[in-house]
């Protein structure tokens, strides 16, 4: 009989967590891991063992499990368990000569007698009848059982895995924790009804005896149900913040290179504004401030008619003429998209004859 004396009690959790672990890795089939923490609960519940001697009495009670439960080549070897403890930052080296001593205390104190039942051991006798031809789920016939054997293995699985953290359950009988298992699957898949004839018969437990057991089961079952669901929420909170942070930077690096919105030309000087109108406004300044400075000096032809036509155009254009100075060759790239004479006028090619006159052609066209 458990009565939970134990004066390391409080460590249980840990290391029945480093038994689950240590039998996962080494792919220890479910009734090695079940007897192993059986082993190591009823041997603390009888005497006082040291922390560091719990470290040699568990991986022990987990080789004598699984040599009773395995065959001889799944047995976990020594080399591999102490890389697997470094891995998981124990801080124990295990020796062989501990570990065999401490088999042999352990075989000493159960009368070499390793045939103790499990719930683990029932728990798949069960499940061949855990899901019937005549039940329900949610008020409807199952239409396929081969789907609904297989969600309540997993169940079954997980509470009868579940019982192990809690050392309540070893003041049920293996069976009891089984049959347990199963009907608090049966409920959670919402199966009616929750306890059959067969399962009854099967097993030898009425939905009565089953319910305290099961009471227990569906509180940490909704516990860990309510944490898994908070957790969900947290991940989802921070991948939300993740996300705004990530468009809040965006934002800011948008910003801080953002082309600056400086005001337009047109508003600081109103001359330069004829450059933004098209070429065709821009020959017709050019046109007028001709027609203002025609002097009888400057003849068709001459050699000094086009620069003083320059020197009078950026007289016009003052206000601009430090930031944007007026070169002959932009005036030329700008007059070349008008018609071909243009060009020669602004180069004074003998082009024009005697009966051209200088202010007309292409402006008076």
């Amino acid at each position: 009989m458990y009565k939970a004396h134990s004066p390391q009690i409080g460590m249980r959790r840990y290391f029945i967590d480093l038994l689950a672990i240590l039998s996962n890795r080494c792919n220890l089939c479910s009734t090695a891991r079940h007897l192993a923490i059986y082993l190591l609960d009823l041997f603390m519940d009888r005497y006082d063992i040291s922390v560091k001697q719990l470290y040699v009495t568990s991986i022990a009670c987990l080789l004598l499990a699984s040599k009773f439960e395995e065959k001889e080549d799944r047995v976990p070897k020594l080399e591999y368990l102490n890389n697997l403890l470094c891995m998981y930052s124990v801080n124990v080296v295990l020796n062989k000569k501990d570990l065999l001593a401490m088999e042999l205390l352990l075989l000493e104190n159960f009368n070499w007698n390793l045939c103790l039942p499990t719930a683990a051991h029932y728990i798949d006798y069960y499940l061949f009848a855990s899901i019937g031809e005549n039940d329900l789920h949610n008020g409807w016939p199952i239409t396929s059982l081969t789907k609904a054997k297989c969600f309540m293995e997993k169940y079954a699985y997980y509470f009868i895995d579940f019982s192990l953290q809690d050392h309540t359950f070893l003041l049920f009988r293996p069976s009891l924790i089984a049959a347990a298992c199963v009907c608090a699957s049966r409920i959670c898949m919402q199966i009616s009804p929750a306890w059959t004839t067969q399962l009854e018969l099967l097993t030898s437990y009425s939905r009565e005896h089953l319910a305290q057991c099961i009471e227990i089961m569906l509180i940490y079952y909704e516990n860990d149900v309510k944490e898994a669901s908070n957790i969900k929420k947290q991940v989802t909170i921070q991948h939300q913040q993740q996300v705004m942070g990530n468009l809040s930077h965006q934002t800011t690096t948008q910003v801080l290179f953002q082309q600056p919105s400086y005001h337009s030309l047109a508003q600081h000087s109103a001359t330069l504004s004829r450059f933004q109108s098209p070429v065709q406004d821009l020959c017709s300044d050019y046109r007028d401030s001709l027609q203002a400075q025609r002097p009888s000096s400057l003849l068709p032809g001459s050699a000094n008619s086009s620069l003083c036509s320059y020197a009078a155009l950026q007289a016009s254009l003052q206000p601009s003429a430090l930031t944007l100075p007026i070169m002959p060759t932009a005036m030329q790239v700008d007059m070349g998209s008008e018609p071909g004479h243009c060009l020669s006028m602004a180069y004074g090619s003998s082009y024009f004859s005697g009966h051209h006159s200088y202010a007309a052609g292409c402006f008076d066209s």
